[in-house]
Formats: structure tokens, C-alpha cells, sequence
């Protein structure tokens, strides 16, 4: 598979296309997708880790979950996940996060993202990937 990730622009709007061979690699292309909306991510540095813990009732929530936990951390602390290990057993997801602390005087601006949505998700499972359509509030 050549694509992890690529833009949808949306009116008003922004989203993402998200493909993976299984739903974890799935999920940490789409946190790398939504770190490249906010930022050239290469410019950050990664310097630090944290842990990240996700429940929910559907795979939908759990990627929503997930990446608004993401948009929190930056948000918060301006953190921002490079790269991640993550495993998803039932309905919940821990993750490893790798990455660091926007700093705007070095790396780039480019979206604010305020939240993922619920609003035309999709996740599925096909017979070679998995992939999926999350928009973003911004």
C-alpha cells in the first residue's frame, strides 16, 4: 500500500482519507495525517513520550476518541505525536506516543484543529486494508 494518508478539503472544513493494512497501522496514520494538518511535522522534535489510553463501544469512537485525545494533548501542551506504537485488543486502545513541543517560532503553522467529527465518518475493512474518512472541525 503506497498512501497512508491524504487531504480532503472540505468547505469550511478539512479531512482526511486514511488507509492502513491493519486497523492499528490504520490509527497511527491517522494521527501522523492530523499532525501533518497542524504542522510539517519533521520540524518538531521528539523528545519526549507519553502513554495514551482509549475505550470505546465501536471502532468509529475509538478512532474519534482517539484522535480528540490527540487535539487535546496539543491543545493543552502543544504536543504534538511524530510517530506511535499502539495496540487495540476489544474496545480499547494504548498507545505509545512519540513526539514534542510545537514551538511556532521554528515549525510551520498550518491548521487549527479544534476537534475530529463524527460528521460522514468511515471506517471499513476490505478485503486487502482497512481505511477511512474522518473529518475535522477547525
Amino acid at each position: 500500500m503506497k498512501k497512508q494518508f491524504e487531504q480532503i478539503d472540505i468547505s469550511g472544513d478539512v479531512g482526511l482519507k486514511v488507509w492502513g493494512q491493519n486497523r492499528e497501522e490504520l490509527f497511527k496514520n491517522a494521527a501522523r495525517g492530523m499532525s501533518e494538518l497542524i504542522t510539517d511535522v519533521s520540524a518538531v522534535p521528539e523528545s519526549e513520550q507519553r502513554e495514551v489510553h482509549v475505550v470505546a463501544e465501536s471502532n468509529e469512537d475509538l478512532l474519534v476518541q482517539w484522535l480528540n485525545e490527540l487535539v487535546f494533548l496539543f491543545d493543552t501542551y502543544n504536543y504534538v505525536c511524530k510517530s506511535c506504537s499502539l495496540s487495540i485488543v476489544h474496545k480499547k486502545l494504548k498507545a505509545i506516543i512519540s513526539g514534542g513541543t510545537f514551538d511556532p517560532s521554528t515549525s510551520e503553522s498550518r491548521l487549527l484543529i479544534k476537534a475530529a467529527t463524527y460528521h460522514d465518518l468511515s471506517l471499513s475493512k476490505t478485503n486487502t486494508h482497512w481505511e477511512a474518512t474522518v473529518i475535522f472541525d477547525i
